[in-house]
């Protein structure tokens, strides 16, 4: 018997190192931006999910202070044990008027949104069916509700079809679960093909548009809206952590649905509700979306920009369907080896890899506020990278 019940975490850490999978945070100085300080350099950032570039917003900031002066820096517990303040719902109805739904429920992170409505709206007698490249908290829910989980083929309409026929009639309920941007890949779902299967085998939806509130859609509600999909029966999960510059999750839907997240939801009933500040600081964020549509043309027209010095260049990202383009690479040496030479060009770059993703890559995110100049030099330091071990980009012969 071994003597250290412990010891097999340090054997783990160095398998982590040897498969080149270890990681570590890096600090990054001042406010969040086009541009970031990091080990005392100035790097353009292409690694943050600020798609619309009011993390640093000075109204943003103003809000969270005024609020935090007012309610304090904590909402001190559970909101159904120890109450909250009006900010709360007035950022919930905010997110449904957005969503054009008849209610919202506000979690303390995007995590905790999708771990507690998931695990509330299925059990031991139902069915999930989920995309296989889903988010992990979408995932972690299903594991959580304890229902039989089947995942389909990523965003195949056919196989999650034939899985349906398959398996649903053996189960209570059904819930088909999928990102509707997929936050390692770029692309995003087929949505009105998702809705039809729902209700053609009887089925709840739910969609995580952590990447796609603010972004997508005339107003930027959403893959719903873009889709022309709103009013339909459905759930929609998002954060206010990436387009909206602050921290938290939310479930949006009818409201007898958010009625019943209200007393179910694990991840909402028991954890201390969302901070004055990073709640104010959403309200503002939304008022901002609407107000100033010119944010997310501006994205657009940026990544429009990177895509098209990225084809005349001869590389080809995975998809081009959002701001997240990603570059596959031989592996995760090759993807740490890339990174660096990005980093050493002015470039502050993610390199993702297993088990994240199945496949290593650069993972580039594009924010309304870069300048022409900055997508220029990262299109010049990606056609930089030629080395023999990181020759595996994928370039247009």
């Amino acid at each position: 018997m071994p003597t250290d019940p412990y010891a097999w975490i340090e054997q783990s850490l160095a398998t982590i190192h040897r498969a080149n999978w270890y990681r570590s945070p890096q600090t990054v100085e001042g406010r969040p931006g086009p541009v970031v300080r990091l080990d005392g350099r100035d790097l353009i950032n292409f690694a943050s999910n600020d798609y619309l570039g009011l993390a640093g917003d000075e109204r943003l900031i103003q809000a969270a202070v005024n609020a935090t002066q007012e309610f304090g820096t904590g909402s001190t517990g559970s909101r159904l044990l120890s109450g909250h303040r009006h900010p709360h719902r007035q950022l919930e109805l905010a997110i449904a008027q957005l969503k054009q739904t008849e209610d919202a429920l506000v979690f303390s992170s995007g995590y905790l949104a999708n771990l507690g409505a998931v695990a509330a709206l299925a059990g031991k007698r139902d069915l999930i069916v989920s995309d296989q490249y889903n988010h992990s908290s979408l995932k972690n829910g299903a594991i959580l509700s304890g229902a039989a989980i089947v995942e389909y083929r990523h965003c195949d309409i056919e196989d999650l079809k034939t899985q349906l026929e398959k398996h649903r009639q053996h189960h209570r309920r059904c819930l088909i679960l999928t990102d509707t941007v997929f936050s390692m890949d770029g692309d995003i779902c087929q949505l009105p093909a998702l809705l039809d299967l729902a209700e053609e085998f009887n089925c709840m939806l739910l969609v995580d548009e952590a990447h796609a509130t603010g972004v997508f859609g005339a107003t930027g509600a959403g893959c719903v809206e873009h889709f022309s999909c709103a009013g339909r029966e459905l759930i929609q999960m998002g954060t206010l952590s990436k387009a909206l510059g602050s921290l938290g999750g939310y479930i949006a839907g009818k409201a007898s649905v958010i009625d019943f997240l209200r007393n179910r939801a694990p991840s909402w009933v028991y954890t201390t509700g969302l901070s004055p500040a990073d709640t104010a600081a959403a309200l503002a964020a939304l008022s901002i979306v609407r107000v100033e549509p010119q944010r997310r043309a501006k994205l657009w027209q940026n990544v429009a920009y990177l895509k098209q010095l990225l084809r005349s260049s001869g590389i080809i990202p995975v998809s081009q369907e959002s701001p997240i383009l990603c570059l596959p690479v031989l592996d995760a040496g090759a993807a740490i080896a890339a990174a660096k030479q990005l980093k050493a060009s002015g470039i502050f770059a993610a390199a993702v890899r297993p088990p994240t993703v199945p496949v290593s890559r650069i993972r580039i995110t594009v924010m309304a506020t870069h300048e022409p100049a900055h997508i220029q030099q990262l299109v010049e330091a990606l056609s930089a990278i030629n080395c023999s071990d990181i020759n595996d980009l994928k370039r247009v012969k």
